[in-house]
């Protein structure tokens, strides 16, 4: 990715103060004496060639611009992109700025746009694994998000939403002609996705990036106008400005010809055009029958671990194990280990794990997954490897009436006479949940009772009576009760109940 930025963008934004000292700088830099104006405009600061961005002279007039009230550091080479540093979590303003020509773009005039503000990686790398990475993040922060609107400090903004799939997202409608600030907070910080090994690790680069799109004829807003964007680095709460100051007093102590070699800091951070995010923008469109995810103004959805199927025991009740699929063995073959790690949601590493078989995907340590898959799928693939469950929060023992039950004859060892004994077999009863439909579904599962054929669950009382189980019954249950149970027709002959004894 690359960014241009224009000659006159540059001054007007301040980022060259002193333009005839700043040409001398250049000039003094480079050892030449005198330099045409094309010349200075070919150089990295001004302008960065990109294959899918239009040449100098056939660049339109950007219509907009974004500035981000957070100053630049200090410590950049002259000919590098800006790097602005935040704290976590704290409020930032980046101003929508109109800045058409007249004339330019008439069919917005009187209407809104929409931007889309995100947070991303700069690094390339780091892109490419950008679902695994911001999984991994999801997983370790349940239920936050990577990017929010500041909404009681924001202006202008207008139907702002949040996708529980776009983590590192929001969206706005805006009036390019009134004055709009949109105030985000980050809340992940730059040393979270990079491996850990003995502490002070450098951490990655962001990029905030600012998509803006126009309305169609059909009332969707997907037709691209401009996209612009900065780098970033994200510190915990005051670490920003401790940074700050750090790389301030390093150039103190420079000299004056080595502080030629860098750019000063700058109070704002405007954003540089770029090419726009390649998610389409209908991912941000509510307006699709189907139920793919949505952008939603109320709805925040509670973030959780992978369903029960992949990270929880496959508690049946039926005293059966887990079948031979859902663990991992040995003598399994590549393919058959290239099927576990799809069946257990870690696609993303089998082309990495295409030569592995059971027996050496085993033999790695916690460690060794930890540096290869990072520390979100690290620890979860390892816990799948050694088949370890998350603990039920309630256990129940459940055994049918005798007629119903299993009864295993005893012989007696002294005379040979068969008792009248019977032996109850009781059935573990595993409830990830403590609610009443949690123990019918199990109940159900456990005896192979069809589940829409239990009307009710009772427990028996004193006297005989019958009581309702209720969520609040099943949360004072004791761990390891034990239950005797049997079943009743139901009144209108449709089903029956379940009565716990």
């Amino acid at each position: 990715m690359a960014w241009v930025l224009k000659m006159d963008e540059v001054i007007e934004s301040g980022l060259v103060h002193d333009f005839d000292s700043s040409l001398s700088g250049i000039g003094q830099e480079l050892g030449a004496g005198a330099y045409s104006m094309s010349d200075v405009l070919a150089l990295p600061i001004f302008k960065q060639e990109d294959s899918s961005l239009p040449q100098e002279n056939e660049a339109k007039h950007p219509p907009f611009q974004y500035v981000m009230c957070a100053a630049t550091s200090p410590a950049v080479k002259l000919y590098d992109e800006t790097l602005t540093y935040l704290n976590q979590g704290q409020s930032y303003e980046i101003r929508m700025l109109d800045n058409r020509k007249a004339g330019d773009i008439p069919e917005i005039n009187g209407k809104l746009v929409k931007s889309i503000i995100r947070v991303v990686f700069h690094d390339r790398r780091l892109q490419y694994t950008e679902h695994q990475q911001l999984e991994g993040w999801k997983w370790n922060r349940p239920g936050d998000r990577l990017l929010d609107l500041d909404i009681p400090m924001s202006v202008g903004v207008i139907d702002i939403k949040t996708n529980p799939s776009q983590l590192n997202a929001v969206e706005f409608l805006w009036d390019p002609t009134k004055c709009t600030s949109a105030f985000i907070q980050v809340h992940c910080i730059s040393t979270e996705f990079t491996p850990r090994k003995h502490g002070g690790e450098k951490g990655v680069p962001f990029r905030i990036q600012v998509d803006t799109f126009k309305q169609t004829e059909n009332g969707e807003y997907t037709d691209h106008l401009h996209s612009a964007s900065c780098q970033i680095k994200v510190f915990k709460p005051k670490g920003a400005d401790r940074k700050q100051k750090t790389d301030r007093e390093k150039m103190e102590k420079r000299t004056a010809h080595e502080k030629e070699k860098y750019q000063p800091s700058y109070d704002t951070t405007v954003l540089t055009e770029c090419s726009p995010w390649p998610d389409t923008p209908t991912t941000f469109v509510n307006n699709s029958p189907t139920p793919a995810p949505t952008f939603t103004s109320a709805q925040h959805n509670t973030y959780s671990v992978p369903d029960s199927n992949s990270s929880s025991p496959n508690h049946q009740g039926d005293g059966t194990s887990q079948g031979s699929g859902d663990q991992l063995h040995p003598s399994s073959t590549i393919q058959e280990t290239q099927q576990w790690l799809l069946k257990n949601r870690f696609s993303t590493y089998t082309r990495l794990f295409s030569n592995f078989s059971g027996a050496d995907l085993l033999k790695l340590t916690r460690e060794d997954l930890v540096q290869i898959c990072g520390p979100a799928d690290g620890i979860r693939l390892y816990n799948a490897l050694k088949s370890r469950s998350v603990r039920p929060r309630l256990t129940i023992y459940v055994c049918q009436e005798p007629l119903r039950s299993v009864q295993l004859e005893r012989q007696d060892a002294g005379n040979g006479d068969s008792s009248n004994g019977a032996i109850y077999v009781y059935h573990a009863i595993y409830l990830e949940e403590m609610a009443a439909s949690e123990v019918t579904r199990k109940l159900a599962l456990a005896f192979n009772i069809p589940l829409h054929q239990i009307n009710q669950v009772y427990r028996q009382g004193p006297t005989g009576i019958h009581i309702l189980v209720s969520d609040q019954m099943v949360q004072n249950f004791q761990d390891e009760s034990c239950f005797l149970f049997t079943t009743i027709k139901a009144e209108n002959g449709e089903g029956f109940h379940i009565i716990l004894k």
